[in-house]
Protein backbone atom coordinates (compact mmCIF):
# COMPACT_ATOMS: atom_id res chain seq x y z
CA UNK A 1 0.00 0.00 0.00
CA UNK A 2 2.63 2.41 0.79
CA UNK A 3 4.31 1.65 -2.46
CA UNK A 4 0.98 2.43 -4.02
CA UNK A 5 0.86 5.38 -2.29
CA UNK A 6 4.33 6.59 -3.15
CA UNK A 7 3.11 5.94 -6.98
CA UNK A 8 0.12 8.01 -6.58
CA UNK A 9 2.06 11.22 -4.89
CA UNK A 10 5.08 10.67 -7.44
CA UNK A 11 2.02 10.93 -10.40
CA UNK A 12 0.03 13.73 -8.88
CA UNK A 13 3.43 15.90 -8.41
CA UNK A 14 3.79 15.18 -12.35
CA UNK A 15 0.48 16.04 -13.08
CA UNK A 16 0.87 19.08 -11.32
CA UNK A 17 4.02 20.42 -12.59
CA UNK A 18 2.68 19.79 -16.16
CA UNK A 19 -0.88 21.73 -15.15
CA UNK A 20 1.12 24.98 -14.25
CA UNK A 21 2.63 24.98 -17.53
CA UNK A 22 -0.02 23.77 -19.83
CA UNK A 23 -0.92 27.27 -22.09
CA UNK A 24 -4.65 26.19 -22.54
CA UNK A 25 -7.20 27.06 -20.00
CA UNK A 26 -9.64 24.52 -21.25
CA UNK A 27 -6.76 21.55 -21.04
CA UNK A 28 -5.95 22.81 -17.77
CA UNK A 29 -9.60 22.55 -16.48
CA UNK A 30 -10.04 19.35 -18.03
CA UNK A 31 -6.50 17.63 -15.99
CA UNK A 32 -8.07 19.88 -12.61
CA UNK A 33 -10.80 17.19 -13.34
CA UNK A 34 -9.00 14.05 -13.48
CA UNK A 35 -6.62 15.15 -10.46
CA UNK A 36 -9.86 15.83 -8.35
CA UNK A 37 -11.00 12.65 -8.83
CA UNK A 38 -8.37 10.76 -7.52
CA UNK A 39 -8.07 8.18 -6.56
CA UNK A 40 -10.72 6.81 -8.65
CA UNK A 41 -8.96 8.13 -11.58
CA UNK A 42 -5.65 7.23 -10.92
CA UNK A 43 -5.85 5.08 -14.04
CA UNK A 44 -7.03 7.63 -16.67
CA UNK A 45 -3.92 9.96 -14.97
CA UNK A 46 -1.55 7.16 -15.45
CA UNK A 47 -2.20 6.58 -18.99
CA UNK A 48 -2.17 10.57 -19.35
CA UNK A 49 1.07 10.76 -17.93
CA UNK A 50 2.61 7.26 -19.32
CA UNK A 51 4.95 8.75 -21.38
CA UNK A 52 5.12 11.61 -24.34
CA UNK A 53 3.76 10.96 -27.32
CA UNK A 54 6.54 10.13 -29.35
CA UNK A 55 7.87 12.22 -32.25
CA UNK A 56 8.51 9.69 -35.10
CA UNK A 57 8.80 9.84 -38.78
CA UNK A 58 5.20 10.07 -39.02
CA UNK A 59 5.42 12.86 -36.45
CA UNK A 60 3.20 12.88 -33.53
CA UNK A 61 -0.19 11.28 -33.50
CA UNK A 62 -2.80 11.05 -30.52
CA UNK A 63 -6.19 11.45 -29.06
CA UNK A 64 -6.88 15.13 -27.99
CA UNK A 65 -6.37 14.80 -24.09
CA UNK A 66 -4.63 17.59 -21.61
CA UNK A 67 -1.11 15.53 -20.37
CA UNK A 68 1.91 14.91 -22.15
CA UNK A 69 0.55 11.66 -23.58
CA UNK A 70 -2.22 13.20 -25.96
CA UNK A 71 -2.24 16.07 -28.31
CA UNK A 72 -3.40 19.54 -27.03
CA UNK A 73 -1.58 23.07 -27.28
CA UNK A 74 1.20 21.95 -24.39
CA UNK A 75 2.49 18.97 -26.89
CA UNK A 76 2.29 21.47 -29.90
CA UNK A 77 3.62 24.04 -28.11
CA UNK A 78 6.95 21.80 -27.50
CA UNK A 79 7.25 20.29 -30.91
CA UNK A 80 7.07 23.39 -32.52
CA UNK A 81 9.23 24.89 -30.42
CA UNK A 82 11.94 21.82 -30.77
CA UNK A 83 11.07 21.62 -34.60
CA UNK A 84 12.05 25.22 -35.32
CA UNK A 85 15.38 25.28 -32.90
CA UNK A 86 15.99 21.88 -34.89
CA UNK A 87 15.74 23.69 -38.16
CA UNK A 88 17.77 26.36 -36.84
CA UNK A 89 20.55 24.28 -35.65
CA UNK A 90 20.71 22.91 -38.98
CA UNK A 91 20.67 26.28 -40.45
CA UNK A 92 17.50 25.65 -42.80
CA UNK A 93 17.23 29.30 -44.83
CA UNK A 94 13.05 30.09 -45.82
CA UNK A 95 9.93 30.61 -44.08
CA UNK A 96 7.75 27.47 -42.31
CA UNK A 97 4.18 26.60 -44.18
CA UNK A 98 1.69 25.38 -42.14
CA UNK A 99 -1.32 23.40 -43.03
CA UNK A 100 -4.45 22.05 -41.20
CA UNK A 101 -7.38 20.20 -41.67
CA UNK A 102 -10.89 20.35 -40.00
CA UNK A 103 -10.10 17.84 -36.91
CA UNK A 104 -11.06 19.48 -33.48
CA UNK A 105 -8.11 21.53 -32.48
CA UNK A 106 -6.31 21.48 -35.95
CA UNK A 107 -6.54 25.21 -36.74
CA UNK A 108 -5.70 25.87 -32.51
CA UNK A 109 -2.69 23.80 -33.67
CA UNK A 110 -1.69 25.13 -36.49
CA UNK A 111 -1.90 29.08 -35.13
CA UNK A 112 0.26 28.01 -32.00
CA UNK A 113 3.26 26.58 -34.36
CA UNK A 114 3.04 29.70 -36.55
CA UNK A 115 3.56 32.23 -33.19
CA UNK A 116 6.37 30.02 -32.00
CA UNK A 117 8.28 30.26 -35.48
CA UNK A 118 8.00 33.89 -35.43
CA UNK A 119 8.22 34.03 -32.05
CA UNK A 120 11.41 32.20 -33.05
CA UNK A 121 12.06 34.75 -36.04
CA UNK A 122 11.36 32.69 -38.93
CA UNK A 123 8.43 33.73 -41.30
CA UNK A 124 5.40 31.65 -41.09
CA UNK A 125 2.85 31.22 -44.29
CA UNK A 126 -0.16 29.59 -42.91
CA UNK A 127 -2.83 27.75 -45.63
CA UNK A 128 -5.61 30.19 -45.69
CA UNK A 129 -8.41 27.44 -44.70
CA UNK A 130 -8.58 23.61 -43.78
CA UNK A 131 -7.49 21.67 -47.07
CA UNK A 132 -5.82 18.12 -48.26
CA UNK A 133 -2.35 17.08 -46.84
CA UNK A 134 -1.28 17.11 -50.45
CA UNK A 135 -2.04 20.78 -50.79
CA UNK A 136 0.67 21.42 -47.86
CA UNK A 137 2.88 19.04 -49.32
CA UNK A 138 3.20 21.05 -53.05
CA UNK A 139 3.31 24.18 -51.31
CA UNK A 140 6.53 23.08 -49.45
CA UNK A 141 8.13 22.84 -53.00
CA UNK A 142 6.23 26.05 -54.54
CA UNK A 143 6.89 28.15 -51.86
CA UNK A 144 10.70 27.43 -51.16
CA UNK A 145 9.56 26.54 -47.28
CA UNK A 146 12.70 24.81 -45.17
CA UNK A 147 9.35 23.09 -43.88
CA UNK A 148 5.82 22.22 -43.72
CA UNK A 149 3.96 21.03 -40.67
CA UNK A 150 0.58 19.43 -41.75
CA UNK A 151 -2.02 19.09 -38.42
CA UNK A 152 -4.06 16.02 -38.86
CA UNK A 153 -5.04 12.45 -37.97
CA UNK A 154 -5.65 11.66 -41.70
CA UNK A 155 -8.00 8.46 -41.08
CA UNK A 156 -7.76 7.75 -37.63
CA UNK A 157 -10.96 8.35 -35.02
CA UNK A 158 -12.32 11.59 -34.03
CA UNK A 159 -10.92 12.03 -31.22
CA UNK A 160 -7.48 11.70 -32.49
CA UNK A 161 -5.21 14.60 -34.33
CA UNK A 162 -1.93 14.80 -35.53
CA UNK A 163 1.44 16.83 -36.51
CA UNK A 164 3.05 15.71 -39.74
CA UNK A 165 6.91 17.24 -41.00
CA UNK A 166 7.93 17.88 -44.28
CA UNK A 167 11.33 19.21 -45.15
CA UNK A 168 11.89 21.53 -48.28
CA UNK A 169 14.94 20.80 -50.93
CA UNK A 170 18.23 22.71 -48.44
CA UNK A 171 17.14 19.69 -45.96
CA UNK A 172 15.41 17.42 -47.13
CA UNK A 173 17.70 16.88 -50.71
CA UNK A 174 16.66 16.71 -53.89
CA UNK A 175 14.27 12.93 -52.96
CA UNK A 176 12.61 14.59 -49.97
CA UNK A 177 12.41 17.94 -50.96
CA UNK A 178 8.64 18.17 -50.01
CA UNK A 179 8.28 14.49 -48.59
CA UNK A 180 8.20 13.70 -45.15
CA UNK A 181 10.93 13.51 -42.58
CA UNK A 182 12.97 9.66 -42.41
CA UNK A 183 15.94 9.20 -39.91
CA UNK A 184 18.01 10.48 -38.37
CA UNK A 185 16.07 13.94 -39.11
CA UNK A 186 13.04 12.42 -36.71
CA UNK A 187 15.18 11.66 -33.72
CA UNK A 188 16.72 15.35 -34.28
CA UNK A 189 13.67 16.83 -33.90
CA UNK A 190 12.52 14.57 -30.84
CA UNK A 191 15.82 15.54 -28.84
CA UNK A 192 15.18 19.17 -29.65
CA UNK A 193 11.95 18.84 -28.33
CA UNK A 194 12.71 17.25 -24.96
CA UNK A 195 15.18 20.04 -24.52
CA UNK A 196 12.62 22.63 -24.69
CA UNK A 197 12.16 24.12 -20.93
CA UNK A 198 9.07 25.44 -19.28
CA UNK A 199 6.48 26.44 -22.14
CA UNK A 200 6.24 29.93 -20.30
CA UNK A 201 9.30 30.87 -22.03
CA UNK A 202 8.95 29.99 -25.57
CA UNK A 203 8.34 33.37 -27.17
CA UNK A 204 5.26 33.54 -29.13
CA UNK A 205 5.29 36.08 -32.05
CA UNK A 206 2.89 37.02 -34.41
CA UNK A 207 0.61 34.53 -35.99
CA UNK A 208 1.83 34.59 -39.05
CA UNK A 209 1.14 35.54 -42.93
CA UNK A 210 -2.42 33.33 -44.23
CA UNK A 211 -1.74 32.99 -47.80
CA UNK A 212 -4.39 33.42 -50.47
CA UNK A 213 -5.87 31.34 -52.58
CA UNK A 214 -2.99 31.23 -55.35
CA UNK A 215 -1.20 28.55 -53.71
CA UNK A 216 -4.24 26.18 -53.70
CA UNK A 217 -5.11 27.50 -57.34
CA UNK A 218 -1.70 26.85 -58.37
CA UNK A 219 -2.13 23.36 -56.76
CA UNK A 220 -5.03 22.68 -59.01
CA UNK A 221 -3.76 23.75 -62.19
CA UNK A 222 -0.77 21.34 -61.52
CA UNK A 223 -2.62 18.52 -60.81
CA UNK A 224 -5.20 19.12 -64.11
CA UNK A 225 -2.24 18.71 -65.72
CA UNK A 226 -1.43 15.51 -64.33
CA UNK A 227 -4.02 14.29 -66.82
CA UNK A 228 -4.21 13.93 -71.00
CA UNK A 229 -6.46 17.40 -71.63
CA UNK A 230 -7.11 15.85 -75.08
CA UNK A 231 -8.74 12.92 -73.30
CA UNK A 232 -12.51 11.14 -73.50
CA UNK A 233 -14.45 12.87 -70.97
CA UNK A 234 -17.62 10.64 -71.22
CA UNK A 235 -17.42 9.38 -67.42
CA UNK A 236 -20.23 9.92 -64.48
CA UNK A 237 -18.37 9.91 -60.57
CA UNK A 238 -20.09 9.93 -57.85
CA UNK A 239 -17.66 11.01 -55.00
CA UNK A 240 -17.49 11.30 -50.80
CA UNK A 241 -14.65 13.61 -49.05
CA UNK A 242 -16.06 11.09 -45.92
CA UNK A 243 -16.70 14.69 -44.06
CA UNK A 244 -13.33 15.58 -44.35
CA UNK A 245 -11.83 18.30 -46.62
CA UNK A 246 -11.64 16.96 -50.38
CA UNK A 247 -14.33 17.87 -51.87
CA UNK A 248 -13.82 21.79 -52.84
CA UNK A 249 -10.54 21.18 -54.28
CA UNK A 250 -11.05 17.60 -56.22
CA UNK A 251 -13.92 18.93 -57.95
CA UNK A 252 -12.20 22.27 -58.83
CA UNK A 253 -9.70 19.80 -60.31
CA UNK A 254 -12.31 17.59 -62.01
CA UNK A 255 -13.58 20.93 -63.27
CA UNK A 256 -10.33 22.11 -64.65
CA UNK A 257 -9.27 18.77 -66.12
CA UNK A 258 -12.50 18.98 -68.19
CA UNK A 259 -14.20 16.59 -66.82
CA UNK A 260 -17.72 16.50 -65.48
CA UNK A 261 -17.81 17.54 -61.61
CA UNK A 262 -18.32 14.53 -59.94
CA UNK A 263 -22.16 14.09 -57.32
CA UNK A 264 -20.38 14.20 -53.92
CA UNK A 265 -22.96 12.29 -51.01
CA UNK A 266 -24.36 15.40 -49.87
CA UNK A 267 -24.80 13.92 -45.84
CA UNK A 268 -20.52 14.10 -45.87
CA UNK A 269 -19.81 17.25 -48.47
CA UNK A 270 -18.53 19.76 -45.78
CA UNK A 271 -16.10 18.62 -43.17
CA UNK A 272 -17.75 17.37 -40.02
CA UNK A 273 -14.93 16.69 -36.89
CA UNK A 274 -17.53 13.98 -35.73
CA UNK A 275 -17.95 12.03 -38.87
CA UNK A 276 -21.30 11.74 -38.03
CA UNK A 277 -22.15 9.32 -40.92
CA UNK A 278 -19.28 6.31 -40.29
CA UNK A 279 -18.26 4.22 -37.40
CA UNK A 280 -14.66 4.78 -38.66
CA UNK A 281 -13.63 7.73 -41.09
CA UNK A 282 -11.57 5.54 -43.28
CA UNK A 283 -12.92 4.26 -46.58
CA UNK A 284 -11.47 0.76 -46.02
CA UNK A 285 -13.47 0.14 -43.31
CA UNK A 286 -16.85 -1.59 -43.63
CA UNK A 287 -20.03 0.56 -44.36
CA UNK A 288 -17.86 3.88 -44.84
CA UNK A 289 -18.74 3.92 -48.45
CA UNK A 290 -22.04 2.73 -48.28
CA UNK A 291 -23.53 6.33 -48.73
CA UNK A 292 -21.17 6.91 -51.83
CA UNK A 293 -22.56 3.51 -53.77
CA UNK A 294 -26.03 4.35 -53.25
CA UNK A 295 -25.43 7.86 -54.89
CA UNK A 296 -23.50 6.19 -57.52
CA UNK A 297 -26.74 4.29 -57.61
CA UNK A 298 -29.30 6.86 -57.85
CA UNK A 299 -27.15 9.09 -60.39
CA UNK A 300 -26.21 6.27 -62.81
CA UNK A 301 -22.35 6.62 -61.76
CA UNK A 302 -19.69 4.91 -64.11
CA UNK A 303 -17.44 5.39 -61.33
CA UNK A 304 -17.14 5.64 -57.45
CA UNK A 305 -14.26 7.81 -55.64
CA UNK A 306 -13.40 7.95 -51.86
CA UNK A 307 -11.23 9.99 -50.09
CA UNK A 308 -10.09 9.50 -46.77
CA UNK A 309 -10.58 12.95 -44.56
CA UNK A 310 -7.41 14.46 -45.53
CA UNK A 311 -7.80 13.15 -49.27
CA UNK A 312 -3.87 11.99 -49.41
CA UNK A 313 -5.64 8.66 -50.05
CA UNK A 314 -8.30 7.31 -52.65
CA UNK A 315 -10.61 4.55 -52.93
CA UNK A 316 -11.96 3.28 -56.27
CA UNK A 317 -15.38 1.36 -55.97
CA UNK A 318 -16.20 -0.12 -59.62
CA UNK A 319 -19.58 -2.06 -60.61
CA UNK A 320 -18.55 -5.24 -60.87
CA UNK A 321 -21.64 -7.61 -62.12
CA UNK A 322 -25.07 -6.61 -60.40
CA UNK A 323 -22.98 -5.39 -57.27
CA UNK A 324 -20.56 -2.24 -56.65
CA UNK A 325 -16.94 -3.57 -55.30
CA UNK A 326 -14.44 -1.60 -53.68
CA UNK A 327 -10.92 -2.04 -55.83
CA UNK A 328 -7.96 -3.40 -53.52
CA UNK A 329 -4.86 -0.59 -52.98
CA UNK A 330 -3.13 -2.92 -54.94
CA UNK A 331 -5.50 -3.50 -57.91
CA UNK A 332 -5.67 0.47 -58.44
CA UNK A 333 -2.20 0.44 -57.80
CA UNK A 334 -1.52 -1.72 -60.70
CA UNK A 335 -3.74 0.09 -62.81
CA UNK A 336 -2.19 2.99 -62.29
CA UNK A 337 0.88 1.83 -63.16
CA UNK A 338 -0.10 -0.02 -66.54
CA UNK A 339 -2.21 2.93 -67.43
CA UNK A 340 1.18 5.42 -67.13
CA UNK A 341 3.39 2.92 -69.12
CA UNK A 342 0.78 2.90 -71.55
CA UNK A 343 0.96 6.33 -72.37
CA UNK A 344 5.38 6.22 -72.34
CA UNK A 345 6.03 7.57 -68.94
CA UNK A 346 9.31 6.08 -68.26
CA UNK A 347 11.53 5.92 -64.87
CA UNK A 348 11.16 4.38 -62.04
CA UNK A 349 8.01 2.75 -60.81
CA UNK A 350 8.12 1.49 -56.87
CA UNK A 351 5.80 -0.03 -54.43
CA UNK A 352 6.54 -1.32 -50.89
CA UNK A 353 7.30 -5.21 -49.07
CA UNK A 354 3.61 -4.85 -48.22
CA UNK A 355 2.21 -4.62 -51.73
CA UNK A 356 1.48 -6.78 -54.66
CA UNK A 357 4.22 -8.47 -56.72
CA UNK A 358 2.58 -7.26 -59.62
CA UNK A 359 4.13 -4.20 -60.20
CA UNK A 360 7.30 -5.66 -60.48
CA UNK A 361 6.06 -8.48 -63.02
CA UNK A 362 4.99 -5.80 -65.10
CA UNK A 363 8.14 -3.36 -65.01
CA UNK A 364 10.19 -6.64 -65.46
CA UNK A 365 8.22 -7.31 -68.57
CA UNK A 366 8.23 -3.66 -69.91
CA UNK A 367 11.83 -3.22 -69.16
CA UNK A 368 11.15 -0.40 -66.94
CA UNK A 369 13.70 0.02 -63.40
CA UNK A 370 11.97 -1.11 -60.41
CA UNK A 371 12.41 -1.03 -56.88
CA UNK A 372 10.09 -1.79 -53.41
CA UNK A 373 10.82 -0.23 -49.76
CA UNK A 374 10.02 -0.19 -46.62
CA UNK A 375 6.25 0.63 -46.07
CA UNK A 376 5.25 4.45 -45.84
CA UNK A 377 5.69 7.01 -48.92
CA UNK A 378 8.54 8.61 -46.98
CA UNK A 379 10.15 5.58 -48.36
CA UNK A 380 8.65 5.53 -51.46
CA UNK A 381 9.54 8.65 -52.39
CA UNK A 382 13.19 7.40 -51.76
CA UNK A 383 13.13 4.78 -53.84
CA UNK A 384 16.19 3.79 -56.19
CA UNK A 385 18.26 6.15 -53.86
CA UNK A 386 18.31 8.75 -57.29
CA UNK A 387 19.72 6.38 -59.57
CA UNK A 388 16.52 6.98 -61.94
CA UNK A 389 13.87 9.32 -61.63
CA UNK A 390 10.78 8.15 -59.72
CA UNK A 391 7.83 8.14 -61.89
CA UNK A 392 5.00 6.49 -59.75
CA UNK A 393 4.76 4.63 -56.29
CA UNK A 394 2.06 3.51 -54.62
CA UNK A 395 1.11 1.47 -51.41
CA UNK A 396 -1.73 -0.65 -50.80
CA UNK A 397 -3.23 1.19 -48.70
CA UNK A 398 -4.74 3.45 -50.65
CA UNK A 399 -2.00 5.23 -51.58
CA UNK A 400 -0.64 6.39 -54.69
CA UNK A 401 1.73 9.24 -56.36
CA UNK A 402 1.32 9.70 -59.70
CA UNK A 403 3.21 12.95 -60.20
CA UNK A 404 6.24 12.92 -58.07
CA UNK A 405 7.30 16.62 -59.26
CA UNK A 406 3.89 17.76 -58.51
CA UNK A 407 3.37 16.21 -54.94
CA UNK A 408 6.30 14.12 -53.39
CA UNK A 409 4.07 12.13 -51.19
CA UNK A 410 0.64 10.32 -51.53
CA UNK A 411 -2.21 12.34 -53.57
CA UNK A 412 -5.76 11.17 -53.05
CA UNK A 413 -6.63 14.02 -56.00
CA UNK A 414 -4.43 13.09 -58.61
CA UNK A 415 -4.94 9.56 -58.25
CA UNK A 416 -8.48 10.06 -58.44
CA UNK A 417 -7.97 12.58 -61.51
CA UNK A 418 -5.98 9.57 -63.37
CA UNK A 419 -8.29 7.38 -62.34
CA UNK A 420 -10.66 8.63 -63.82
CA UNK A 421 -8.84 9.45 -67.05
CA UNK A 422 -8.55 5.52 -67.45
CA UNK A 423 -12.14 4.98 -67.29
CA UNK A 424 -13.12 7.55 -69.72
CA UNK A 425 -10.64 5.83 -71.66
CA UNK A 426 -11.88 2.32 -71.09
CA UNK A 427 -15.38 3.29 -71.33
CA UNK A 428 -15.02 5.28 -74.81
CA UNK A 429 -13.36 1.81 -76.18
CA UNK A 430 -16.70 -0.35 -74.79
CA UNK A 431 -14.49 -1.54 -71.50
CA UNK A 432 -14.13 -1.10 -68.23
CA UNK A 433 -11.49 -1.42 -65.19
CA UNK A 434 -12.45 -4.77 -64.43
CA UNK A 435 -11.89 -5.73 -68.05
CA UNK A 436 -8.67 -4.20 -67.95
CA UNK A 437 -7.81 -6.07 -64.20
CA UNK A 438 -8.65 -9.41 -66.08
CA UNK A 439 -6.27 -8.51 -68.77
CA UNK A 440 -3.42 -8.07 -66.50
CA UNK A 441 -4.53 -11.04 -65.29
CA UNK A 442 -4.46 -13.12 -68.33
CA UNK A 443 -0.89 -11.85 -69.31
CA UNK A 444 0.65 -11.57 -65.34
CA UNK A 445 -1.46 -14.48 -63.55
CA UNK A 446 -3.91 -13.37 -61.03
CA UNK A 447 -2.28 -11.52 -57.82
CA UNK A 448 -4.78 -11.79 -54.92
CA UNK A 449 -3.96 -9.72 -52.10
CA UNK A 450 -5.36 -9.44 -48.84
CA UNK A 451 -5.20 -8.78 -45.07
CA UNK A 452 -5.20 -10.21 -41.40
CA UNK A 453 -5.50 -6.71 -39.61
CA UNK A 454 -6.11 -6.92 -35.76
CA UNK A 455 -6.72 -3.96 -33.56
CA UNK A 456 -6.19 -4.09 -30.22
CA UNK A 457 -6.24 -1.86 -26.79
CA UNK A 458 -2.78 -3.10 -25.51
CA UNK A 459 0.74 -2.94 -27.75
CA UNK A 460 1.94 -5.77 -25.74
CA UNK A 461 -0.79 -8.48 -27.63
CA UNK A 462 1.45 -7.19 -30.56
CA UNK A 463 4.64 -7.62 -29.06
CA UNK A 464 3.86 -11.22 -28.40
CA UNK A 465 2.61 -12.28 -31.68
CA UNK A 466 5.44 -10.77 -33.36
CA UNK A 467 7.68 -12.78 -31.05
CA UNK A 468 5.25 -16.13 -31.50
CA UNK A 469 5.92 -15.53 -35.03
CA UNK A 470 9.86 -15.52 -34.43
CA UNK A 471 10.55 -18.18 -32.34
CA UNK A 472 8.64 -20.61 -34.19
CA UNK A 473 8.37 -19.72 -37.63
CA UNK A 474 6.11 -21.47 -40.06
CA UNK A 475 8.37 -24.24 -42.34
CA UNK A 476 4.76 -24.76 -44.60
CA UNK A 477 2.51 -22.59 -46.18
CA UNK A 478 -0.54 -23.96 -47.92
CA UNK A 479 0.92 -27.02 -48.05
CA UNK A 480 4.60 -25.87 -49.75
CA UNK A 481 7.71 -25.32 -48.38
CA UNK A 482 8.39 -22.02 -46.83
CA UNK A 483 11.65 -20.55 -48.85
CA UNK A 484 12.32 -17.76 -47.67
CA UNK A 485 11.68 -16.64 -43.84
CA UNK A 486 13.72 -13.25 -43.32
CA UNK A 487 13.58 -10.79 -40.62
CA UNK A 488 14.63 -6.72 -40.74
CA UNK A 489 14.67 -6.36 -36.66
CA UNK A 490 16.60 -3.95 -35.86
CA UNK A 491 16.12 -1.87 -39.08
CA UNK A 492 12.06 -2.63 -39.01
CA UNK A 493 9.84 -4.96 -36.86
CA UNK A 494 8.89 -6.93 -40.00
CA UNK A 495 8.83 -10.84 -40.90
CA UNK A 496 8.39 -12.31 -44.42
CA UNK A 497 7.69 -15.49 -45.38
CA UNK A 498 7.73 -16.34 -49.11
CA UNK A 499 6.63 -20.17 -50.86
CA UNK A 500 6.56 -20.66 -54.35
CA UNK A 501 3.62 -19.23 -55.07
CA UNK A 502 2.62 -17.23 -51.89
CA UNK A 503 3.79 -14.41 -50.03
CA UNK A 504 2.94 -12.95 -46.05
CA UNK A 505 4.42 -9.97 -44.83
CA UNK A 506 3.84 -9.39 -41.34
CA UNK A 507 4.36 -6.01 -39.19
CA UNK A 508 2.95 -3.10 -36.33
CA UNK A 509 1.18 -0.72 -38.39
CA UNK A 510 2.79 2.22 -38.05
CA UNK A 511 -0.03 4.95 -37.52
CA UNK A 512 -2.15 2.29 -35.39
CA UNK A 513 -2.69 0.08 -32.41
CA UNK A 514 -3.28 -2.88 -35.37
CA UNK A 515 -0.73 -5.68 -36.13
CA UNK A 516 -1.19 -6.43 -39.95
CA UNK A 517 -0.37 -9.81 -41.99
CA UNK A 518 -0.31 -8.91 -45.72
CA UNK A 519 -0.92 -11.83 -47.53
CA UNK A 520 -0.28 -12.43 -51.32
CA UNK A 521 -1.54 -15.79 -53.63
CA UNK A 522 -0.25 -15.72 -57.30
CA UNK A 523 -1.99 -18.14 -59.44
CA UNK A 524 -1.19 -18.77 -63.05
CA UNK A 525 -4.42 -18.13 -65.83
CA UNK A 526 -5.14 -21.47 -67.55
CA UNK A 527 -7.00 -21.53 -71.14
CA UNK A 528 -7.79 -17.86 -70.53
CA UNK A 529 -10.16 -18.70 -67.87
CA UNK A 530 -9.09 -15.78 -65.47
CA UNK A 531 -12.44 -16.23 -63.02
CA UNK A 532 -11.55 -19.63 -62.10
CA UNK A 533 -7.68 -18.67 -61.64
CA UNK A 534 -9.37 -15.47 -59.44
CA UNK A 535 -11.50 -18.54 -57.43
CA UNK A 536 -8.07 -20.45 -56.87
CA UNK A 537 -6.35 -17.47 -55.41
CA UNK A 538 -9.30 -16.28 -53.44
CA UNK A 539 -9.67 -19.63 -51.74
CA UNK A 540 -6.08 -19.86 -51.31
CA UNK A 541 -5.62 -16.56 -49.37
CA UNK A 542 -8.60 -17.72 -47.28
CA UNK A 543 -6.81 -20.77 -46.13
CA UNK A 544 -3.61 -18.74 -45.76
CA UNK A 545 -5.73 -16.34 -43.83
CA UNK A 546 -6.26 -18.88 -40.99
CA UNK A 547 -2.88 -20.73 -41.18
CA UNK A 548 -1.23 -17.15 -39.98
CA UNK A 549 -3.97 -16.22 -37.78
CA UNK A 550 -3.21 -19.62 -36.09
CA UNK A 551 0.72 -19.06 -36.46
CA UNK A 552 0.18 -15.51 -34.49
CA UNK A 553 -1.95 -16.49 -32.11
CA UNK A 554 -4.87 -14.40 -32.82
Amino acid sequence: MAADTTDLDDLRGRAERWLADDPDPADRDELRAVLDGLPGTSAELADRFAGPLTFGTAGLRGPLRAGPNGMNLAVVTQAAAGLVGWLAAQGGEGPLVIGYDARRGSRAFAERTARVATGAGRPALLLPRPLPTPVLAFAVRQLGAVAGVMVTASHNPPQDNGYKVYLGAGLGGELGAGAQIVPPADAGIETAIRAVGPLAQVPLGPSGQVLGDEVVAAYVDRAAAVVDLAGPRDLRVAYTPLHGVGAAVLTAAFARAGFGVPGVVPEQTEPDPAFPTVAFPNPEEPGAVDLLVALADRTGADLAIANDPDADRCAVVVRDGGSWRMLRGDEVGALLADHLMRRGVTGLYATTIVSSSLLRAMATARGLPYDETLTGFKWIVRAGGGREPLVYGYEEALGYCVAPEHVRDKDGITAALTVAELAAGLKAQGRTLTDRLDELAAEFGVHHTDQLSVRVDDLRVIADAMARIRAATPTALLGRPVTEASDRLPDADVVTLRTDVARVVIRPSGTEPKLKAYLEVVEPVTGGDVPAARQRARAAVTELRTEIATALAL
